[in-house]
């Protein structure tokens, strides 16, 4: 094993500074295909407990998505640092070294993962499809999708419910959901400044409620959404959250399947 003093040092600054719960680093790590518990993310934060290279380096990543929501430019480096970039350029190291590319590649950078799934204009599959019947039954809900968000559309991988094919981003909830780090939830679109005005509020379907979770690539880069939809206001307590974030990683362990 290896201490990862110097990373696990910049980390643990960066995670105080920021206000960042180990949960959040945990949540986010499980979404970069991370594996460890809960627990062994605190002890690690503790330094009560050492991890491989590959572990620790997912957990940077973590907290540099973090880091990137909460508007910071602070950024955790992988352990070797010192590692050959690699043929394809800095993008081959994927999201979490998005602070060294500008908005527009880091926008390219998340299209080519977009396409690399190669679901873009493909057929529903009961193996997406399961999972949302089991989101719509589980928060009874009039919608539930699974997106792929290109350049100016949303495609739904997986539909229940009255949500519009190749939506165009610009009028999308999921627009918003694939910038953050965590999920959006909005418990009523009225209150919410980022929507109230949105068509999709004022008009068909009427969103009063939605719950989005960015579904990211095996190298960190969001390509879509898992999302709850509704015409009634309501509460996502922790119990709902966790159960879509499982839900969330069904989906996206599908996506990179």
């Amino acid at each position: 094993m290896t201490d990862g003093r110097p990373q696990r040092a910049l980390m643990i600054a960066a995670v105080g500074s920021a206000g960042l719960a180990p949960e959040d680093v945990w949540r986010t790590g499980l979404l970069l295909g991370g594996t460890l518990s809960l627990p062994d993310v605190r002890e690690y934060l503790r330094q009560r407990l050492d991890l491989r290279a590959p572990e620790s380096d997912v957990l940077a990543a973590a907290v540099n998505i973090l880091l990137r929501g909460a508007g910071m430019e602070v950024a955790i480096p992988p352990m070797a640092e010192d590692a050959p970039e690699g043929p394809g350029g800095i993008g081959d190291l994927g999201a979490d070294a998005a602070f060294l590319l500008t908005d527009e590649e880091q926008e390219q950078e998340r299209l080519e993962a977009v396409r690399r799934t190669s679901l873009l204009d493909t057929e529903p599959e009961e193996r997406f499809d399961a999972i949302t019947r089991r989101a719509q039954e589980r928060f009874r809900s009039s919608s539930v999708i699974v997106t792929l968000l290109d350049e100016h559309r949303q495609f739904l991988k997986s539909a229940i419910g009255p949500v519009e094919q190749n939506m165009p981003r610009t009028r999308s909830f999921c627009d918003t959901t694939i910038r953050e780090s965590v999920p959006v939830i909005v418990e009523d679109a009225f209150d919410d400044p980022r929507f109230r005005w949105n068509p999709l509020v004022l008009g068909d379907p009427f969103i009063r409620f939605y719950a989005g979770h960015p579904l990211r690539s095996p190298d960190g880069w969001a390509v879509g959404t898992l999302c709850v939809i509704d015409q009634e206001p309501r509460i996502f307590d922790a119990e709902d959250e966790a159960d879509f974030h499982a839900m969330a990683l069904e989906v996206q362990a599908q996506l990179n399947a």
